[in-house]
């Protein structure tokens, strides 16, 4: 969600290091979260109507990533990371 980094700088870093199915996968969850807070801003129960925007235009920079690493604009993270990571298990 856009609601648990700090700043924008957290979120674009956050986002930066995450992997496409994980983009994707975090996309999906915003786009749910999305519809339901229109919906109850339908029916007035929304207490800030500034995180409909918050969530669209997290949408728009994972949307920006995932285009710029298919163009290979973008590298993907590390995968020699997390393999390291996870063989220390």
């Amino acid at each position: 969600m856009p609601d648990d980094a700090k700043n924008t700088r957290d979120l674009l870093d956050q986002l930066h290091d995450s992997s496409d199915d994980e983009l994707i996968e975090r996309m999906t969850h915003i786009r749910e979260s999305l519809l339901n807070l229109r919906f109850r801003q339908a029916s007035g129960q929304v207490d800030d109507p500034k995180r409909i925007r918050k969530y669209r235009k997290a949408i728009a920079r994972i949307n920006t990533i995932l285009h710029a690493r298919a163009l290979g604009i973008e590298q993907r993270p590390a995968r020699s990371e997390q393999l390291s990571g996870e063989a220390q298990q």
